[in-house]
């Protein structure tokens, strides 16, 4: 009936309006204060660039500069989010990739052991100095690997000028997480994250890089939150912008800092840092901080203290799970 009935209107020049499916409504999880903090495991896999420096001793780069062991820099680190995050972070290195190369820049260029060893002695560095995450993309098979869950996050480890940034967000939906979202990746149906890290570094700066995607992602996790109402806007201020209201500050500032890196200052404030330890009740009792608090200027006990204090705990407030490590370690579990 309905076919005969579709047939006499085209007959007649008429067509039926077309049917607008419904708008889809935004995910919203109502507040609790039972649901359990959950525990998030992230698959890593890890890609190491440490190019043969001399063909003939086999000597690499790592080895040639006396620079950090990879896997100390990397048991250092996943012990150390482990248990800032009271367990409820986890990482797994699932998969394990070594290349004999400098990595592609943008425009195809890459260094040799002889144009590089030219750079670290004083020479100009190529420009465009950015890697070509395509190439890197495509040569691993990356987002097949998201796409099938057989990974969720990757790490690069290289060295000085390789070109990478210190995180990168890919993947359907990717935003801003301390670099611009990964292009031409929305064919993964995942969100995840390439942290780019240095071995000519330490754990200290694994965790800088850690903390500045943390700020990324956690600013797009309350981005809902009403003017003044924003959880993540209180626990990031420190008392240089926000005079006698610091609470626990951002991965540059401390509580007390006066400039960028400034995590040796002896001079007291006034801080609400230990209110997060107890989220979410808020506020509790204010007291004198300074710098012996977070490791007086040490780069990897300040980031300790500084992740220890993001809320870990049961329950949801604002429709944000209050054990925020899941969102670090998962983008996916954010309400956009």
């Amino acid at each position: 009936m309905n076919s005969a009935f579709g047939s006499l209107l085209k007959l007649f020049g008429v067509s039926k309006a077309p049917v607008t499916p419904p708008a889809p409504q935004p995910v919203s999880h109502p507040d609790s204060s039972t649901e359990p903090a959950r525990i998030v495991t992230a698959r890593v896999l890890l890609v190491i660039y440490d190019p043969v420096m001399d063909t003939v001793t086999g000597e690499k780069l790592s080895s040639k500069m006396n620079w950090q062991r990879v896997d100390a820099l990397m048991t250092g680190f996943i012990t150390d989010i482990a248990t800032t995050s009271g367990g409820l972070a986890r990482y797994q290195v699932v998969k394990r990739v070594e290349l004999n190369e400098f990595p592609a820049k943008t425009d195809g260029f890459r260094y040799t052991p002889t144009s590089y060893m030219a750079v670290l002695r004083g020479g100009n560095p190529h420009t465009p100095s950015m890697a070509d995450y395509q190439t890197l993309l495509t040569q691993l098979n990356i987002l097949q690997q998201v796409n099938n869950r057989e990974i969720d996050e990757v790490w690069l480890f290289a060295f000085p000028h390789a070109g990478f940034y210190e995180s990168r967000m890919a993947g359907k939906g990717a935003f801003w997480c301390n670099s611009p979202a990964m292009e031409n990746t929305s064919s993964c149906s995942r969100k995840f994250v390439i942290m780019g890290f240095s071995y000519e570094r330490q754990v200290g700066e694994m965790l800088e890089s850690f903390g500045h995607r943390s700020e990324s992602i956690l600013i797009k996790t309350f981005q809902k939150a009403p003017p003044g109402k924003n959880p993540y806007e209180r626990f990031s201020r420190y008392d240089k912008q926000n005079p006698g209201q610091a609470e626990v500050g951002n991965i540059h500032f401390a509580p007390n800092s006066e400039s960028d890196y400034d995590w040796n200052n002896p001079r007291l404030v006034s801080s609400h840092c230990d209110d997060w330890l107890n989220f979410p009740r808020l506020p509790g009792p204010a007291r004198q901080v300074n710098a012996d608090e977070w490791g007086n200027g040490n780069i990897r006990l300040h980031h300790k203290w500084w992740l220890r204090h993001l809320p870990k705990v049961s329950g949801r407030t604002g429709s944000v799970a209050n054990n925020w490590w899941q969102y670090l370690i998962d983008p996916n579990l954010i309400d956009l």
